[in-house]
């Protein structure tokens, strides 16, 4: 695995841990052994990580079906089997996909990913950094603002603080919406279980911030959001129609997707 300048490999990351349990290559022994440690006290959440990627696919899907041409991933991690720009440009090759993160690794693979992949491409930025995300070069390229768009911020919030003020990070994204835009996300909740995840991962590079259902579904604003509502990403995905295992405990990650008027 190509190591990028300045990373710090013996220090868990939770870029790198996703990207083991969904089975990938771009991680180190210190974050295969977290993983192993993570999945000994909560077995269910390699099921959540598999679920978190069929979230993403399916919600995609429905905005291309909503006639979405271009998309934003914040927070995309690295790269793994059904990017963004893989599901959408399958049915679409004409769609725009520009994907933001600031972990090294993620960044350095993804940018090799896409080297000969057009209409998409990568800005390393802080994704709480609105202005920093928007106001790139990159970004300008590849998305037009006055269009609808589909968001995704999947997996992302859970790992941003009360003090970088996340609802108005994505108050500010929203603002910046076309009508008949789209945002998908997923975050965790707050329960017993998920406050010894925090302590877990207390030893890793990302902290993690669940947050109740209501504080979750602040995030959302005033969009609509569709049916079956803010729900564990199982139960989303079932109201999909697809087959998917009731997990009790990967339904600790609630889902929602909503359009904006």
């Amino acid at each position: 695995m190509r190591v990028p300048s300045g990373v710090d490999g013996s220090v868990p990351s939770a870029a790198r841990i996703y990207d083991w349990l969904l089975g990938g290559s771009h991680n180190f022994e210190a974050d295969r052994r977290f993983g192993q440690q993570l999945l000994a006290q909560h077995p269910y959440t390699r099921h959540m990580a598999m679920l978190n990627r069929n979230f993403l696919r399916v919600a995609v899907e429905m905005m291309l079906e909503a006639g979405i041409r271009q998309f934003l991933d914040l927070g995309s991690g690295i790269p793994t089997v059904g990017n963004v720009h893989e599901i959408a440009h399958r049915h679409h090759p004409e769609s725009r996909v520009l994907y933001v993160d600031n972990e090294a690794v993620a960044v350095a693979h993804t940018e090799i990913l896409l080297k000969d992949t057009e209409n998409a491409t990568m800005v390393q930025s802080d994704a709480c950094d609105v202005d920093a995300v928007l106001g790139d070069e990159r970004t300008r390229e590849m998305l037009d603002l006055s269009q609808p768009l589909g968001l995704l911020a999947v997996t992302l919030f859970h790992y941003v603080a009360e003090e970088s003020d996340p609802a108005r990070v994505m108050a500010r994204y929203r603002d910046v919406l076309a009508p008949g835009s789209v945002l998908a996300m997923t975050h965790l909740f707050t329960d017993r279980a998920t406050e010894e995840i925090v302590e877990l991962m207390r030893r890793t590079q990302n902290n993690v911030f669940p947050r109740t259902r209501e504080e979750i579904a602040g995030f959302f604003g005033d969009l609509d959001v569709e049916e079956p509502g803010l729900a564990p990403v199982s139960s989303w995905l079932a109201h999909q129609g697809i087959d998917v295992d009731q997990d009790a405990g990967a339904g600790r990650l609630l889902a929602g997707v909503a359009r904006k008027r």
